[in-house]
């Protein structure tokens, strides 16, 4: 299906009003384009709303940035094996990637699950995060499924439509699925399972962490959304701004479960307090139930001179469960201590990596 251009022009002046801190007015512009009446912008009637039109609308919201494809030895080892398989269930199919180290011997190793943001790909994203390497270093599987433009335009997860949402329904159960076929073909260590996501891949992570705490034992979310604070594209917007916006069942007075449940998987949780994409205030939200121990102000640096001051809080929740909370400062809307090889990265560190692999090995499943 096509958009016609009355219907972009709608969508740009709403993403430009949202940008301008109006997104009352931008939710506004959305609804008369989805309903297909007219803006001022343009006389022609838009097309009626649709998953597509979502979509579309979703794609104008990220950031254009080329994705290089040059990789060298470092970014991504090829000493192990990365491989592509398939997996499918009720909810549809989803390509993965699977990269094994070249020490792998059959023995029981940790599993990572990293999720990409928004037009990446499991190559730019392995690239990007270099997590192959590390896995070469400490030992241990990285799968990468791949969210295709089929499922979103931009390759988005869809972590604000409700029934991408739940456990055991559309794609939080295909990355599930994923994750217990890697299991299931080959010697994983089940108590040492993880995962992590960028920006759309880090709000699914928070989703499958919260909805499969029997599967994950901890999770890494880098500039991502915390669950359930959105439900359809107005509500995504505004929870993007850092508004806090109410679910269906609070609205009607009920009392909503699913996203009200207390975390039970350890979180890491990095944002950029110059992420104009995702607010950092969602990094907040993301551990909202957790109480900070401790907050220690860190300067990192990089390869090539360049440095980020950070601040890291270490938190527990009144359950008991840890996490950490690192906010980078000057950082915007990409991965910390990225490599350039892969898309929204921030080469500046501190590296988002290492310190999740390591958070990760501190927080084996009980």
């Amino acid at each position: 299906m096509k958009l016609n251009e009355g219907f972009l022009d709608s969508m740009k002046e709403a993403f430009a009003l949202f940008r301008n801190n109006d997104p009352a007015a931008a939710a506004e512009i959305v609804k008369r384009a989805m309903r297909g009446e007219p803006n001022d912008v343009s006389t022609a009637h838009a097309t009626p709303h649709d998953d597509t039109t979502t979509t579309r609308f979703a794609d104008l919201l990220q950031p254009r940035r080329p994705v290089h494809t040059t990789q060298t030895e470092a970014d991504v080892q090829d000493r192990g094996h990365f491989s592509t398989r398939r997996y499918a269930n009720a909810a549809g199919q989803r390509d993965y990637k699977v990269y094994v180290p070249a020490q792998y011997r059959s023995e029981p190793l940790p599993l990572i699950v990293m999720l990409h943001g928004c037009t990446q790909d499991a190559d730019d994203f392995a690239a990007g995060t270099r997590m192959n390497a590390l896995a070469e270093t400490h030992g241990f599987i990285v799968v990468y499924p791949i969210q295709p433009q089929g499922a979103n335009t931009s390759k988005c997860w869809n972590w604000f439509k409700p029934a991408d949402q739940r456990r055991d329904q559309g794609e939080p159960s295909l990355i599930a699925g994923i994750t217990r076929e890697v299991m299931a073909n080959h010697n994983v260590d089940p108590k040492r399972v993880f995962v992590a996501g960028l920006s759309a891949g880090g709000a699914m992570a928070a989703i499958v962490a919260q909805s499969y705490p029997d599967l994950y034992a901890a999770a890494g979310i880098h500039s991502g959304l915390p669950v359930g604070c959105a439900h359809d594209l107005p509500s995504a917007l505004a929870a993007m701004r850092g508004g806090k916006v109410k679910s269906r069942g609070q609205k009607a007075g009920r009392a909503d479960t699913h996203n009200a449940r207390a975390s039970q998987c350890p979180l890491i949780v990095f944002h950029g307090d110059a992420d104009a994409t995702v607010h950092p205030a969602n990094a907040d939200e993301l551990l909202r139930e957790f109480s900070a121990s401790e907050a220690t102000p860190v300067r990192a640096s990089s390869s090539d001179g360049r440095a980020r001051k950070h601040t890291v809080r270490h938190m527990r929740s009144q359950a008991g469960v840890d996490a950490e909370l690192w906010i980078i400062h000057g950082a915007p809307h990409a991965w910390a201590g990225g490599s350039s090889s892969g898309s929204y990265t921030d080469p500046s560190g501190p590296d988002a990596s290492a310190e999740m692999v390591r958070f990760f090995r501190e927080h084996a499943r009980r």
